[in-house]
């Protein structure tokens, strides 16, 4: 088959056995490099993005996907909002809530964001029915004030099920003598456990009637929550809604809400990337390295081909398709290394657990028992062209020193 006559002469410099040793070892600790470069960084992205999506996951269970509410005001016509949201094939369950923060008491005080909703509702948009470890949503039951703590929440207060609380609000009511801060005695009924922070330690909920009796409010809500079966447009179709609806509605969705988290994951994200993205670099140089002592012990192999009537630009693309190759060999090892090391990261975790006698993810810290990996294809190319690229960088300066080899200097001692 017909090769080029670089591409031909630059595998054959591959292939041969190098008189100087040690040019073969760099050239072998540039592969290394490169394919050590390539493996940590898939991996490494792999987890944060597992990371990110475990976080995100746990959140919306317990988040709406998008929120309509009432433009400075209650939501008064709330059922109809509902009716109009389940019309659309975009939602999948659609649910009334009111949201205040409240000051909760029991042993001790700790703020936290108290919500009230439909019990019979509530598992259409979000999953807190099947996250209860002990009594029933179900429980809300309409004029019955009990309440429902996350886990956390209720273990910083020094209750339990069948205490009571008491719910202090920032709402205030007029009477005779002035102006009376809204409170409340709720008895506990439940406990949930979310296995996100926020929740577990900042929640409790509570019957929608019992809340709306507490603060005067009639048949007004907050807002309707809104489960959809794409996330993604989220903002679109809460703003398809306010439009249905023709009123003053303010809609948010959960990129909004928790924009300040998912901007920080992502930029600890790209930091790391550009971090690990080093090592591939320092395979890069130790490629230089090689291709650059590989010139000089081959001096007069190029002055004999410069002769023979090589030109001085198929030299340099001969050294390049060498240089390019070893990065190539380099990033494909890189590749399948990363592939099956994110695959079996979670079994090699617990090797590790096993010989050393440690824990090193513990599920009572972090609510998880292994790594949580998600290897996107965007990432992997992207990987892939950042190591080609910084091979065929690398390959340049090299290849230019030996296109600019005069024969006759190369010679003169030979």
């Amino acid at each position: 088959m017909f090769k080029p006559v670089p591409v031909a002469i630059g595998l054959r410099y591959l292939r041969a056995k190098r008189r100087n040793g040690f040019i073969s070892f760099i050239s072998l600790a540039s592969i290394l490099g490169i394919a050590l470069g390539v493996t940590a960084l898939i991996t490494t992205l792999a987890v944060m993005s597992g990371f990110q999506k475990e976080i995100r996951d746990r959140m919306l269970g317990m988040a709406a996907h998008a929120t309509v509410s009432g433009y400075g005001e209650p939501l008064q016509d709330w059922r109809h909002a509902v009716q109009v949201a389940t019309g659309d094939a975009r939602v999948i369950g659609a649910a009334p809530y009111i949201e205040k923060e409240a000051l909760i008491s029991g042993a001790n005080n700790q703020p936290a964001m108290l919500r009230a909703v439909i019990p019979a509702e509530e598992g259409k948009v979000s999953v807190l029915p099947e996250k209860m470890v002990q009594g029933k949503l179900a429980e809300l039951t309409p004029g019955s004030f009990n309440i429902v703590l996350g886990r956390e929440l209720a273990m910083w207060l020094g209750v339990g099920v069948g205490d009571d609380v008491i719910v202090t609000l920032a709402e205030f009511r007029s009477t005779p003598v002035g102006g009376v801060q809204t409170m409340k005695r709720f008895k506990v009924s439940g406990v949930f456990e979310a296995g996100y922070n926020e929740f577990d330690k900042g929640l409790a909920v509570v019957n929608l009637e019992d809340l709306q009796r507490v603060l005067r409010m009639g048949e007004g809500v907050t807002g309707v929550r809104l489960k959809l079966r794409d996330m993604d447009r989220a903002f679109e179709v809460a703003r398809d809604l306010a439009m249905k609806l023709k009123g003053p509605y303010r809609v948010s969705d959960w990129t909004q809400d928790n924009a300040n988290l998912f901007r920080a994951l992502k930029m600890e994200k790209t930091v790391m990337a550009i971090l690990l993205s080093l090592i591939v670099a320092m395979g890069a140089f130790n490629l230089v390295s090689s291709q650059v002592m590989l010139v000089t012990d081959k001096q007069a192999d190029i002055a004999i081909l410069r002769t023979l009537g090589l030109t001085p630009g198929q030299v340099m693309r001969t050294f390049m398709v060498q240089g390019g190759l070893i990065g190539i060999i380099g990033t494909v090892a890189g590749v399948i290394g990363g592939v099956a090391l994110t695959f079996n990261l979670n079994n090699l975790l617990q090797a590790i657990e096993k010989v050393f006698g440690i824990q090193l993810l513990p599920e009572d810290v972090y609510y998880i028992t292994g790594l949580p990996t998600d290897m996107q294809a965007g990432d992997v190319v992207a990987i892939v062209c950042a190591a080609l690229v910084m091979a065929f960088l690398a390959t340049l300066y090299p290849a230019w020193r030996a296109a600019r080899t005069a024969p006759a200097e190369a010679l003169r001692y030979e």
